[in-house]
């Protein structure tokens, strides 16, 4: 387990914790719910889904992050209602993020963050944070991903009936932006800017025209 050097986060479970019979005292109240989550990642994002609509896991990162033991967990209670009380919450391990090794190389696209709300029932704070968020972590570099049971009505890339971003506890998700997450970022025209000064010459060879496409069209004015 990791705790944060000033104290202003909530302690980080680590894929080791996990091989215990119990978590460590700090977040054992949450136990049962740090622990379904800790299955689901690895069970659900780690493995292929028959409704996913292309072959591999629903999320290629996961697997080696949990091999790797960067992929951390922790919890917050209570109840916000509000996405900016949320994205307070979030701030410290925004900032806690960039400060863990790797920073960089090719293993720092495997650190991820995962922030559980277990108490929270109304999930649509949770989508309504990452919208408001997704602008600014972008141009940091960064994803930030929601998960609850509701599930997001955010559909799959290569089945638009399949609504992958389903979750046991609502949750918000931080990791490194990589060259493959531009479909991500498509739609929106201050999320592309920040693919493309950081990824402008190592886009994908599959991505390239849509990347193009994109980049065109935020060069050519508004009614022009």
């Amino acid at each position: 387990m990791l705790v944060h050097p000033t104290g202003q986060a909530h302690p980080l479970v680590e894929p080791a914790d996990f091989a215990g019979s119990r978590l460590p005292e700090e977040v054992a109240a949450h136990e049962p719910q740090l622990r379904a989550v800790f299955a689901w990642a690895g069970e659900y994002l780690g493995g292929p889904h028959p409704d996913l609509g292309r072959r591999g896991a629903v999320c290629p990162f996961t697997d080696t992050s949990l091999q790797r033991g960067l992929f951390y967990l922790s919890v917050r209670g209570g109840t916000p209602s509000d996405p900016d009380e949320l994205a307070a919450l979030l701030l410290h391990y925004r900032d806690w993020f960039a400060e863990l090794e790797p920073r960089t190389g090719p293993g720092a696209q495997f650190k991820t963050i995962l922030v559980l709300f277990p108490d929270l029932a109304e999930f649509g704070v949770v989508d309504r944070t990452q919208e408001l968020l997704k602008a600014e972590y972008t141009r940091l570099g960064l994803m930030l991903g929601e998960f609850h049971p509701g599930p997001p009505q955010k559909a799959g890339l290569w089945n638009p009936a399949f609504r992958p971003l389903h979750s046991p506890v609502p949750l918000l998700a931080i990791r490194h932006m990589v060259p493959t997450d531009f479909p991500f970022l498509r739609d929106d025209d201050t999320t592309v800017a920040a693919y493309l000064q950081r990824f402008g010459r190592r886009v994908p060879t599959h991505l390239r025209d849509e990347v193009r496409a994109a980049a065109d069209r935020l060069s050519t004015p508004a009614g022009s």
